[in-house]
């Protein structure tokens, strides 16, 4: 700032005022200051302004991985609604790696972030808590908030705003899609028991199969990773395995692709032999032969809400900072009525 102002022959305090436009300055002045910003290609400290608090800090998106089409929509919707606030997005990946996401709270609490939104399943044990709990304080004492987006929530005396989606509901709209239409014998290919969205997933497995009133079968509830390889192996071992199936919920659209595959390889149609459902409705579930019934669930809202509750938490006289969004049963044509 003292270069432009050597440049445009005026003083420090003349700049600030020009650039702030807090401040009547002449058209004359005005046009030198600009002129010599312009030729030094000077550029705001944002930095500076932030910790001043005359600029609107950025919202903060912290994930595992990037390359999911799930989390993806998320980022979508947090951008989205950013950017119709007037604010920078910020996208951050972990790899599945504690002490990096660690430090990318607190690089965001350092750079004054406005909030700081954690995304996708975890494990629910006293870490988890004693940490999520740690950045809740921390970033609030920093006048940045805490938004978990699809997890486990926290005491409700913590400084923190949950955006979840309804994972027990979606899952009992699929294995009950299957039971109705007359299969009995459903392949459950859920996810890591340790998270918690495969946990909540597979208690929605569980309730429809009482609401029906069939019996559990430990053999036909296979955990695993939510990708299209596990989905892929557990589908071809259960058939190698000779086990009893006539319908597939598949934790996730990608593990439903591996279903499908292995499926195909084995000679069998899919839906004349084997239905399958997924979970997430990415947006290739329409485009597959046969298109895939699966439970839409709101991605880009739920990273619109996220940031537009962290934003306006403090205009709600008496808002909630836990929302559970719904999920929702698409019917396609990878389901067929069994007699």
């Amino acid at each position: 700032m003292r270069d432009v102002a050597e440049k445009a022959g005026v003083s420090v305090a003349t700049v600030s005022r020009t650039l702030a436009g807090n401040y009547p300055v002449s058209a004359a002045t005005r046009e030198r200051v600009m002129a010599a910003v312009e030729a030094l290609h000077y550029v705001v400290n944002v930095h500076a302004k932030a910790l001043s608090g005359r600029v609107a800090g950025p919202i903060a998106l912290v994930l595992r991985d990037i390359t999911g089409p799930s989390l993806a929509n998320v980022a979508a919707g947090v951008e989205q609604e950013a950017a119709l606030r007037g604010r920078l997005s910020l996208v951050c990946a972990t790899h599945g790696d504690t002490e990096r996401e660690d430090d990318l709270v607190q690089l965001m609490r350092e750079q004054h972030a406005a909030a700081v939104v954690l995304v996708g399943g975890a494990v629910q044990d006293d870490t988890y808590f004693r940490r999520m709990a740690e950045y809740a304080r921390a970033l609030d004492a920093a006048g940045s908030r805490l938004v978990l987006v699809g997890r486990p929530s926290l005491p409700e005396d913590l400084p923190v705003t949950v955006v979840d989606y309804d994972n027990r509901g979606g899952s009992f709209q699929a294995a009950d899609h299957l039971f109705v239409k007359g299969h009995q014998r459903v392949l459950f290919l859920g996810g890591e028991p340790e998270l918690s969205t495969g946990e909540q997933r597979r208690e929605g497995y569980l309730h429809a199969l009482r609401a029906h009133g069939l019996p559990y079968a430990a053999e036909l509830d296979v955990p695993g990773p939510y990708t299209r390889v596990s989905g892929y192996q557990r589908t071809r071992d259960a058939l190698k395995a000779g086990l009893d199936f006539t319908g597939v919920v598949a934790g996730t659209d990608m593990v439903a692709l591996g279903v499908l595959a292995a499926l195909r390889d084995a000679g069998l149609d899919v839906p004349k032999d084997i239905s399958v459902v997924g979970f997430d409705d990415v947006p290739f579930a329409a485009d597959l032969s046969p298109s895939l019934t699966s439970i839409r669930v709101p991605y880009e809202d739920l990273g619109r809400t996220a940031v537009r509750l962290a934003l306006e938490r403090n205009e709600r006289i008496s808002g909630d900072d836990h929302v559970v969004l719904s999920t929702q049963l698409v019917i396609r044509q990878s389901v067929r009525e069994r007699r």
